[in-house]
């Protein structure tokens, strides 16, 4: 049974889709479970938000703002729920997190890419699934 898990998010239509994978597996037993949703910020975006909003305190704000309908959703489903804004190479920065994390699942959607551009860019989701170290579902 799955009570403490980790979703990974970036607010894409992907990420939607494995919020709702997550409240299906979950929903006998919702009493007793904590999703946490975290987004990891790369350098080049936290530079982007920080010119957009004019600070970095506004620009976290901003962030934060940006999951709360996220968490509303979740908690409307009678889960607990809260958001961890992390900084770094995104594979990079929520591996360590999983890891350091005592998590019982990680949820992360797909972008759906083809072979070669697996090969060619990396894919975040792939490299979770490789080294996290509980079970990883990837939503497609």
């Amino acid at each position: 049974m799955y009570t403490k898990i980790l979703l990974a998010s970036d607010g894409s239509e992907h990420s939607h889709r494995a919020i709702d994978e997550a409240l299906k597996m979950v929903d006998p037993y919702k009493d007793e479970v904590h999703i946490e949703v975290v987004y990891a910020v790369d350098g080049d975006q936290s530079k982007k938000d920080v010119l957009k909003y004019g600070d970095s305190d506004t620009a976290s704000l901003k962030r934060k703002e940006k999951f709360q309908s996220t968490i509303e959703y979740i908690e409307a489903k009678g889960l607990a729920a809260d958001i961890t804004i992390l900084h770094g190479q995104p594979a990079e920065t929520l591996i360590e997190y999983a890891n350091e994390g005592d998590y019982d699942c990680v949820l992360v959607g797909s972008r759906g890419r083809n072979k070669f551009q697996t090969l060619i860019l990396g894919s975040v989701s792939h490299k979770l699934v490789k080294y996290i170290q509980c079970p990883v579902v990837v939503v497609k």
